[in-house]
């Protein structure tokens, strides 16, 4: 019934253990990984235990539109390479999932780590959560129908996750669920806290603002990893 879609580039050190995590869960039928061109062992790691991998140009908004098109399950779940949800999450999801008016929804964000950035992070989880804003490190899923009504993800180089999360609104309630998903806050330790806290924060008002996804992500680019 749910299909895991994973977008990826040169995850080698990540990719297993998010495989193994959600291919357990109550309700995955298929685990997909959508590669952007990977340098390292991703590809090969991935196909040797299991997951289906499919290749394309780079970017997380394209990956993840090229794994919906080729999942087969009636519920999409996009789920970044370094997360991995708690059990119980999927549980959770059907659950909220039997309510028709539900169009898809997201799960509860903790951060990894000890650092004071990543206390930071999980300390501002609360308030992001009432004002509704979400990313894709949240982990986003969605009913198939809905996510073809809205149009599919963008490909966007940036902000294809909340881009994604406002048309499913459109189209039926978003449900933030109780189960956590524990990310890596290595994008924020490695390129630095302030720096990219601010970056990203000042990128998102001017893309609120109708500034377009694409001239944003040529700024956003200096401080990109070979990571999507």
């Amino acid at each position: 019934m749910i299909t895991v879609i994973i977008p990826a580039l040169n995850e080698e050190r990540e990719i297993a253990g998010t495989i193994a995590c959600v291919r357990k869960m109550e309700g995955v039928m298929e685990v997909i990984v959508v590669d952007g061109g990977s340098r390292d062992g991703t590809v090969g790691i991935a196909r040797a235990i299991g997951a289906v991998v499919v290749e394309c140009e780079r970017g997380r908004g394209r990956q993840m539109h090229a794994g919906a098109l080729a999942a087969s399950g009636e519920v999409l779940w996009f789920v970044h390479a370094d997360t991995r949800p708690e059990r119980g999450a999927t549980r959770q999801m059907l659950a909220a999932l039997g309510d028709a008016s539900v169009a898809g929804g997201n799960c509860t964000l903790a951060f990894d780590g000890g650092t004071w950035g990543a206390r930071l992070l999980n300390a501002a989880q609360p308030l992001m959560k009432r004002l509704g804003v979400y990313y894709g490190d949240s982990t986003i899923f969605v009913r198939r129908a809905v996510y073809c009504a809205a149009g599919g993800c963008r490909p966007y180089p940036l902000f294809e996750d909340s881009d994604l999360i406002q048309r499913v609104r459109g189209l039926g309630r978003f449900v933030s669920l109780e189960a956590r998903v524990v990310t890596s806050s290595r994008r924020f330790e490695q390129r630095g806290f302030l720096r990219t806290c601010f970056l990203w924060t000042s990128l998102q008002m001017l893309f609120w603002c109708g500034v377009p996804a694409e001239r944003l992500g040529r700024w956003y680019a200096p401080v990109r990893r070979d990571t999507v």
